[in-house]
């Protein structure tokens, strides 16, 4: 009995690491344009290029849906939905608040400084647009690491991967890295002062700035 336990678990364990595998080559193919906005994901196809049975990429292929990255259209399958304004809206909105009272109910030692001013480094060496985004969304991370609400973390989670999508497709905009940048360290500033209110002001409008910038992109594509 015991022995099925565990083939049971190592099973699900081994299907959990080949979905999240999945899901990280998909947001990939799609942050690349190799999966087009308004274009069929094939299920069989994508099977066959990676090697991986289809269970797993239709559990990943759900994950994204649920995540709303994608839909999944009737007799024809999953495509990559496009943001629109509103959408843009609700979810900056939404993480603002989220990740601001994540931040709010931290705290932080001089040993979780550290790690965050260590990423932030790195998000200004970051030699592409995509490398630098992503060091971004990890500086985001780190921020609210400390969060006991494990809950209010995995929400996150799933929205900041829309973010991490859909602003990849918008924002190349040296200068308004540049501001961005400032602001992390305002809130990394407030963080070593024991600020957190400050802090968590800061960090709201950060979104915020991200938010007006999106929607000045998605404006000029329409």
């Amino acid at each position: 009995m015991t022995k099925i336990v565990y083939d049971l678990y190592f099973k699900a364990m081994h299907q959990q690491i080949l979905r999240n595998q999945v899901k990280s080559h998909l947001l990939h193919q799609i942050q690349i344009g190799a999966l087009e906005i308004g274009k069929t994901i094939n299920l069989a196809a994508l099977s066959r290029n990676i090697g991986i049975s289809v269970t797993p990429i239709r559990e990943a292929l759900s994950q994204l849906e649920h995540a709303r990255i994608i839909k999944a259209i009737p007799n024809k399958g999953f495509v990559v939905t496009r943001l629109t304004q509103r959408e843009a809206k609700n979810l900056y909105e939404t993480v603002a608040q989220l990740e601001t009272m994540a931040l709010e109910s931290s705290s932080f030692s001089e040993e979780d400084i550290e790690p965050l001013k260590t990423q932030q480094t790195e998000v200004h060496l970051a030699h592409s647009a995509l490398d630098r985004l992503k060091a971004r969304f990890r500086f985001h991370d780190l921020l609210v690491n400390n969060c006991s609400n494990t809950i209010l973390l995995q929400v996150l989670e799933d929205l900041k991967a829309r973010l991490l999508f859909y602003e990849y497709g918008f924002a190349n905009d040296t200068e308004f890295y540049a501001n961005l940048d400032r602001q992390n360290e305002s809130i990394i500033h407030a963080i070593i002062e024991d600020n957190l209110p400050t802090a968590a002001l800061i960090l709201k409008m950060h979104w915020m700035s991200v938010l007006e910038y999106i929607e000045k992109r998605i404006e000029s594509t329409v």
